[in-house]
C-alpha cells in the first residue's frame, strides 16, 4: 500500500465575504501524479497556493510527508512550484538559473554546476547551460524551470498551469516530456490546469472542482465512464457530452428524448415511470447507421455542420438541442443530410432533474 504523501483536511479559505475553498479534504499518494481540473475560479489554483503556502487557510490542516505544514512557510514546506510564467531571471544563464537555490544555501559553484549538468542530462538542456533565457524557446524555458524544481529534490512539484503560455503542437509535446518527466523522478506531482485533455491524459488522479468543492475525483477513466453528476459528465471528454431531455416510461427501463423523431432508448438501470430526466450521450459513442442498418432504438437527425480531419468527422445535427456526433473516418456527409444514430443502453447516462447520476 503507497504512503500518503499530501494531506489536505477540511480546508476552507475565504476571500471577505467570498468562500474560495469549502471544506476541501484530499489525499494524494507518494508518486502519484494528480491534476485539478475545473473553469476558471472554481478554486484548483487557490487549493494549489494553499498546499505551497503562498495562500493562509481559514482552516483545516495540510500534511506533507506525515509533517504537519499548515502554519509553517514556504520555503521550509520542501515543495517546488512551476508557473505559468516561467520566472527566470534574465540577467543568469540557464545554469545559474537551475543552480540559484543551491547557491543561497551555501553549495560551492563546482558541485552547482555538476547537478546543473546532471538535471541538463534530465530535461534536455545539455549544450544550453550558458544561454540566457531570451535565447531559448518557450518550451526551452518551461524546461529551465522545471529544471530549477527538480534540483532541489522536492517532496512534491506543484504545476500551476505550466503549458498555457505554449503553442499548440508544444503543448501535446511538454504533456509527454512532464509525464515522463515524473515517471524517471518517482515524484509527487501535483498539476493544475483548465483544459480537462492535459487533466486526462497526464494524471493518475483527477480532481474535478466546481465552486470551491471537489464534484469527483477518481482515474481519468472513472470520470469518463461513470461521473457522479451532469456538470462532471459534461467537462470531462471533448468533445462535451449531449444533453437531452427525456421522460422515463412504463417499464422503466427506457426513456423517450426530447427530439423531433421522439426516439425510445434503452436505459441499464431501472428508472421511476413518468420520471423527468436528463439524458447524456457521448458524442463517440453515437453510431453513424447506414441507411439499411436495423436498429431497434435509431436516432434521426438532420445534418447541420460538417468538420473533417481526414480521420475524424465531427457532425453536429440541425435543430434544439443539437448533437454532436464523433465518426471516425472521412464520410462524406454535407448539411442537410438525414442521418440515424445508434447508442448501446450501457452507453447511455441518465442525470435526474438536479444533475445527479441515476443511470
Amino acid at each position: 500500500m503507497s504512503a500518503i504523501q499530501i494531506e489536505l483536511t477540511n480546508i476552507d479559505k475565504h476571500y471577505g465575504a467570498y468562500h474560495a475553498l469549502k471544506n476541501v479534504s484530499l489525499r494524494i499518494e507518494k508518486g502519484t501524479f494528480v491534476a485539478l481540473v475545473g473553469p476558471s475560479g472554481c478554486g484548483k489554483s487557490t487549493l494549489l497556493r494553499s498546499l505551497a503556502g503562498l495562500e493562509t487557510i481559514t482552516s483545516g490542516n495540510i500534511t506533507i510527508a506525515n509533517e504537519d505544514v499548515t502554519h509553517v512557510p514556504p520555503r521550509k514546506r520542501d515543495v517546488a512550484m512551476v508557473f505559468q510564467s516561467y520566472a527566470l531571471y534574465p540577467h543568469m544563464t540557464v545554469a545559474d538559473n537551475l543552480t540559484y537555490s543551491l547557491r543561497i544555501k551555501g553549495v560551492k559553484k563546482p558541485e552547482a554546476r555538476k547537478a546543473a549538468e546532471e538535471i541538463a542530462l534530465t530535461t534536455g538542456l545539455t549544450g544550453l547551460l550558458d544561454r540566457y533565457p531570451r535565447e531559448l524557446s518557450g518550451g526551452q524555458r518551461q524546461r529551465v524551470a522545471m529544471g530549477r524544481a527538480i534540483i532541489r529534490h522536492p517532496k512534491a512539484f506543484l504545476f500551476d498551469e505550466p503549458l498555457s503560455n505554449l503553442d499548440a503542437a508544444l503543448r501535446v509535446q511538454m504533456r509527454k516530456e512532464i509525464r515522463a518527466l515524473h515517471d524517471r523522478l518517482g515524484a509527487t506531482s501535483v498539476y493544475v490546469t483548465h483544459d480537462q485533455i492535459e487533466a486526462m491524459t497526464m494524471a493518475d488522479h483527477v480532481v474535478v472542482m466546481r465552486d470551491g468543492i471537489i464534484e469527483q475525483q477518481g482515474s481519468p477513466l472513472e470520470l469518463y465512464d461513470s461521473p457522479v453528476n451532469q456538470f462532471v459528465a459534461g467537462f470531462i471528454g471533448s468533445p462535451a457530452m449531449n444533453f437531452v431531455s427525456a421522460t422515463a416510461q412504463a417499464d422503466g427501463l427506457s426513456v423517450k428524448l426530447n427530439l423531433p423523431t421522439a426516439p425510445v432508448l434503452e436505459v441499464s438501470k431501472r428508472l421511476a415511470p413518468g420520471s423527468e430526466v436528463i439524458v447524456g450521450l457521448r458524442p463517440e459513442h453515437l453510431k453513424l447507421l447506414s441507411p439499411d442498418e436495423p436498429s431497434a432504438q435509431a436516432i434521426a437527425a438532420q445534418v447541420g455542420i460538417v468538420e473533417s480531419t481526414g480521420s475524424t468527422t465531427f457532425v453536429t445535427t440541425v435543430g434544439e438541442p443539437s448533437l454532436t456526433i464523433v465518426d471516425q473516418g472521412s464520410r462524406r456527409l454535407k448539411r442537410g443530410d438525414q442521418i440515424r444514430l445508434h447508442i448501446a443502453r450501457e452507453l447511455v447516462h441518465v442525470f435526474d432533474k438536479d444533475g445527479h447520476r441515476t443511470a
